[in-house]
């Protein structure tokens, strides 16, 4: 599943390739993969309407059109939202397409359907409910111990939830939390002083150099140009059962927190 690092370097592609760009026609080729409000017409509102910015909110893809409207994206397991140029043949599963006037299309395509665009008005607040963004300025030492604070959920479920932290899921919670050295299934609010800020950084720092390699590709991932990620070659202990771990050489478990599986180093992530 798509995750920040992910839909980040979707969203800058998509932003290099499209702000300016005029959508001419749209075609829907599966009803429940395009939402409008109600009394709109998905494929109509959007003919004529000029991208006027690309932006991404937790896993979120957000084009910012020139009505004020704005088109979300979202992903969900096996999603793709790529341009292409006229020549090039549909990715398999292609349900939505935006045709531009230039002759390039962008494409959403999604092999098991769970994927989403949805259509909604200026100035409507879909994204209040979602956690702060770990890559700003707002994700604090202070921030994030009070969404930490007092809490028994043990802390890889914490930050799946994206009422707490927007945009990590599995890969990366398992990534940060291996590189804090900290057990996965630890209650979030008995993490305090240095182990808390650890995380923290670690979030950070784990965020930034999956972005910086085009995230990750375990399954289905592919940027806005159709091109694989690389941090799948970096990766210290997700899906990595038995394998040493790099930092202690012990084998790398895997147990199931949250529904999720957990891979993670028994010997070193106290």
């Amino acid at each position: 599943m798509p995750e920040l690092p992910e839909v980040e370097t979707i969203a800058r592609g998509l932003r290099r390739a499209l702000v300016g760009a005029e959508i001419v026609a749209v075609e829907v080729r599966k009803a429940k993969m395009a939402q409008a409000p109600t009394g709109l017409d998905f494929a109509e509102s959007l003919r004529g309407e000029r991208i006027a910015g690309i932006e991404r909110r937790a896993k979120v893809v957000v084009i910012a059109l020139g009505s004020g409207r704005r088109l979300l994206t979202s992903l969900r397991m096996t999603g793709r939202l790529v341009v292409q140029r006229p020549e090039e043949r549909d990715f398999p599963a292609t349900y939505v397409v935006l045709a531009l006037a230039d002759g390039r299309r962008l494409a959403f395509a999604d092999v098991r359907t769970f994927g989403r665009m949805r259509l909604i008005e200026p100035n409507e607040p879909w994204d209040a409910d979602i956690g702060p963004e770990p890559l700003e300025r707002a994700f604090t030492a202070e921030r994030f111990g009070a969404i930490l604070a007092k809490r028994r959920t043990p802390i890889k479920a914490l930050l799946l939830d994206q009422r707490r932290v927007a945009g990590i899921g599995n890969i990366y919670a398992c990534e940060s939390l291996w590189l804090a050295g900290i057990r996965p299934s630890r209650p979030a609010g008995s993490l305090w002083g240095p182990a808390r800020e650890r995380l923290r950084r670690s979030i950070i720092d784990v965020l930034e150099r999956a972005i910086e390699m085009r995230g990750t590709t375990v399954d289905d991932y592919v940027d806005a140009e159709g091109l694989k990620g690389g941090f799948q070659n970096a990766l210290a202990v997700y899906g990595r059962l038995g394998e040493g771990c790099p930092r202690c050489g012990s084998p790398i478990r895997r147990t199931v927190i949250a529904g999720r599986g957990t891979w993670w180093c028994g010997q070193c992530q106290r």
